[in-house]
């Protein structure tokens, strides 16, 4: 095997994820197909394909929504229904992007994409300013611990670039920003139709002084490796050659879900709390010193320890909480209402256990972001807080300290269906 110093890996530290959300037909295929258009990232057979696709579906124009919305049902009805990633760059910075559905029963689909997202970028329709989804997919991205929003106010053509409706409308968002918890927000009118200050700074808006959508994507400042203070190894599988060049290799293979660790590093495996230290680590035929958030990585200890898929191993100095009864929001994602007392499959890292919801605690009013204490009844698409009761002890942190080990989902036994994802308080 060859060796790795930790100076040479590489971590890409100029990416920045991030997610499109709003409400249905709001335009944020087109502005993806913007962005990729005006900073010149399509290649001359993907803009000669929607060209020849726009004609098909009777369009006048280059439809640019077309280079996200890849499902035939999409083109048909010119929805997003599905995650769709795009992968583009500029000299200043590398970008993946998700563009999500804005329909109400996709909602699942939204909080898929949003999931890794380091920014969200939320699209409003100036003629209708903020809707009920533009409040729930700005709440989910404030829930998924995403630390920049950036609202788009889009389709400013259409109220002939008044600025009246742009601030009105930063108004109106400016109330629910306490209430979202986000720090940094940032407001632009665009039309992504015709590119205004989407790439290029619009002549049509001279009173708007701010950056262009890009400029700002490419320069603003993103918190890197958020899980930092919480070392964990979730365990995926085993690794065991039994060969003759390894006879007695024992390794515990999974990704780095928060954290570094080093060689030599004291560690304990829940939920045996046996100790040991790192004796390796390595990826594929390749040893390295350290290991860091992201990292798939195989590891061996000083000690032959009985842990396998499912268990965590963590730094002895920065230990998991532990409990059998968590607090967590939920989005609920299945066509039949939320049973307390109901057996569900829950799904935290790599480790599956039973569990029951025990109670409700309060259920999110998307309209006013309020907590209601009285409605019990969580629907499709619902937010609510839960207490969940599991036969053993769960190992855990809260999401905003580790959004790998504070998060989960919860699959229903017979159906297999995944009906709720959660982040842990």
């Amino acid at each position: 095997m060859r060796m790795m110093n930790q100076t040479s890996q590489s971590k890409y530290k100029n990416l920045l994820r991030f997610t499109t959300a709003g409400s249905v037909d709001d335009g944020k295929s087109t502005l993806i197909g913007r962005l990729l258009y005006d900073s010149k990232s399509i290649f001359e057979d993907q803009l000669e394909h929607i060209s020849q696709s726009s004609k098909r579906l009777g369009k006048d124009e280059i439809d640019l929504s077309l280079l996200t919305d890849g499902l035939k049902a999409e083109r048909e009805q010119g929805i997003t229904i599905d995650v769709a990633y795009r992968y583009f760059s500029t000299p200043k910075r590398k970008f993946i992007i998700a563009d999500t559905p804005g329909h109400i029963q996709y909602t699942r689909n939204m909080v898929t994409g949003a999931s890794t997202a380091d920014l969200a970028l939320i699209l409003l329709d100036a003629r209708k300013g903020v809707l009920e989804q533009t409040l729930r997919h700005s709440f989910i991205a404030s829930l998924l611990d995403i630390r920049h929003l950036v609202f788009c106010i889009n389709k400013m053509d259409m109220v002939n670039f008044n600025p009246a409706v742009f601030y009105s409308i930063i108004n109106d968002l400016e109330k629910i920003k306490e209430k979202l918890g986000v720090k940094d927000v940032h407001y632009i009118p665009i039309s992504a139709k015709y590119g205004d200050n989407v790439v290029n700074r619009s002549s049509n808006m001279p009173w708007y002084e701010g950056n262009t959508l890009l400029h700002l994507l490419e320069t603003i400042k993103i918190e890197t490796g958020k899980n930092q203070k919480f070392p964990r190894l979730p365990v995926q599988t085993i690794i065991r050659p039994q060969s003759k060049e390894f006879p007695d290799y024992r390794g515990y293979a999974g990704r780095v879900s928060g954290g570094t660790f080093k060689t030599g590093d004291e560690v304990i495996t829940v939920p045996s709390m046996i100790k040991s230290k790192i004796k390796s680590i390595n990826a594929a035929d390749i040893f390295l010193d350290m290991a860091s958030e992201g990292d798939s990585v195989t590891i061996t200890l000083t000690d032959d320890i009985d842990t396998g898929r499912g268990d965590l191993i963590a730094r002895s100095d920065c230990m998991p909480k532990c409990s059998n009864e968590i607090n967590a929001m939920i989005c609920w994602f299945d066509e039949t209402y939320l049973q307390t007392n109901k057996k569900y499959i829950l799904r935290n890292h790599t480790n599956e256990t039973y569990c029951i919801l025990k109670s409700i605690n309060f259920k999110l009013e998307i309209s006013s972001l309020e907590k209601n204490y009285e409605d019990k009844n969580i629907l499709m698409n619902d937010i609510a807080s839960v207490t969940i009761k599991t036969p053993s002890p769960l190992w855990y942190d809260s999401y905003h300290e580790n959004n790998v080990t504070g998060s989960f989902i919860l699959i229903d036994e017979f159906t297999n269906k995944t009906i709720a994802a959660g982040m842990i308080d």
